[in-house]
């Protein structure tokens, strides 16, 4: 059922939203130029790489020994009103399409985060990665790294066709109030350095 639900919401939505994604790439190309949009391998189920398609928010802007610039020095204005609303996701309708991605789930996230998890933090590739899920409706990039852990540990344990229904409903409420968009003090979230451990392993 789960399955079934993501192909039909997300063709429904490419559908409905193919003018304004028109617009998007169109303005992304202006302002950016190309490409129009970020591209990067993430883990998928049981940690398998995927292609992970986004709308893309930063320049390419490095120092003078040809590293990247920080985040918030890379991040457009263009780039902060995509992410603080949540549409350089909407592309990733099209990994829901793949079956790379489920329309909730814990949000896929770097590669080179695998080897630092723990055993119940690695739990959160038993499940196909999320447009949305329980970390983004409570807190986002607000909460610390041990809390999304958590809230993707207990989806893991407690998924269910209702559960997914009611976390699109509060993704879809807490977009609107633009919350959590970023930790403080950070363009996005600081990276995760894998010392942290779950409240469920220290109990």
């Amino acid at each position: 059922m789960k399955r079934c639900f993501d192909l039909l919401i997300s063709i429904f939505a490419l559908v409905i939203l193919a003018l304004p994604l028109a617009v998007l790439m169109m303005l992304i190309r202006i302002k950016l130029g190309s490409p129009i949009f970020f591209r990067q391998n993430r883990p998928g189920l049981y940690g398998k790489p995927f292609e992970m398609v986004k709308f893309r928010t930063m320049t390419n802007a490095c120092d003078l020994d040809e590293k990247l610039l920080p985040d918030a020095v890379r991040l457009t204005p263009l780039g902060c009103f995509l992410r603080s609303t949540s549409l350089d996701e909407l592309p990733e309708l099209w990994n829901v399409l793949k079956g790379d991605m489920s329309l909730v789930g814990p949000r896929p996230l770097l590669m080179a985060y695998l080897p630092l998890y723990s055993p119940n933090q690695a739990r959160r590739h038993e499940v196909r990665p999320g447009v949305t899920g329980s970390a983004q409706v409570n807190g986002r990039n607000a909460i610390s790294w041990d809390d999304k852990f958590i809230y993707d540990e207990w989806y893991v344990d407690n998924h269910s066709f209702w559960l997914d229904i009611k976390i699109l409903f509060l993704t879809a409420h807490k977009v609107l109030g633009r919350d959590g968009v970023s930790a403080q003090g950070q363009a996005t979230m600081p990276p995760f350095t894998g010392n942290h451990c779950s409240k469920k392993e220290l109990l």
